[in-house]
């Protein structure tokens, strides 16, 4: 090889060298995500939460881990770990009034309207959601404000029902007296069954259910021939 053709190696191998210098390099940190949704990070607080972990007990880091994100990514979304617990209850209460809603309208009589709500709601204390448990565990056990949370939402079940009622016992040519306080009535009762059978056998729920609805229909039939004279 000549002077000349060496002289030329060696300057191709330093102008490489620079180039590789200069060039910026892509660091990746393993098993992080680069961008994070809400439905992520709702997800992620779902999946650590259950029977022995209530969601005021999570940390932010805890959170981060299980989303796959670095720490500083979560407040993109939340500023703190409160503010995502009450946004999941309200999302959750969302998800669940819709589908009661949806199983009621696709009852047609009176008694099914009851057992296919009742029934549903039973479905989704082991739906993979966790929408139903979150919102009864944390409504009875939670901090000061996500049973706020808790109660806003089951508001708003009452007053969904409230008017379904009305559409309902319209299409049967009944009335309900205080359909307010009959809507009122039915989300507590069935509140409480669910707090009461979450941790049950399958079995025994059945056996709360049949009772809860009983229950139902009493408080129905109740309001549809109540004397108002003879409360006052």
């Amino acid at each position: 090889m000549t002077q000349s053709a060496q002289t030329n190696m060696v300057n191709m191998y330093q102008e490489e060298l620079h180039t590789e210098a200069e060039a910026p390099l892509t660091i990746r940190t393993v098993g992080r995500k680069a961008t994070i949704t809400k439905e992520e990070l709702f997800q992620a607080a779902l999946n650590l939460i259950g029977p022995q972990k209530s969601i005021s007990s999570l940390s932010l880091r805890e959170v981060a881990r299980e989303a796959g994100i670095a720490p500083n990514s979560f407040y993109r979304h939340f500023k703190d770990t409160d503010e995502l617990a009450i946004e999941l209850i309200d999302r959750a209460g969302g998800v669940l009034r819709q589908i009661l809603h949806e199983a009621r309208l696709k009852a047609s009589r009176q008694s099914s309207i009851i057992r296919s709500s009742v029934e549903v709601f039973i479905e989704q204390l082991d739906a993979d959601e966790g929408n139903l448990s979150l919102l009864l565990r944390e409504g009875y056990t939670g901090s000061h404000s996500y049973k706020n949370a808790v109660e806003r939402q089951l508001n708003y079940f009452q007053q969904e029902l409230k008017e379904d009622l009305i559409v309902l016992e319209r299409l049967n040519q009944s009335k309900l007296a205080h359909p307010d306080i009959v809507a009122m009535g039915i989300t507590q009762i069935v509140f409480n069954m669910g707090a009461k059978v979450i941790d049950m056998p399958v079995e025994e729920r059945k056996q709360v259910a049949e009772q809860t609805m009983i229950m139902i229909r009493m408080l129905l039939e109740g309001a549809r021939h109540l004397d108002e004279a003879q409360i006052r």
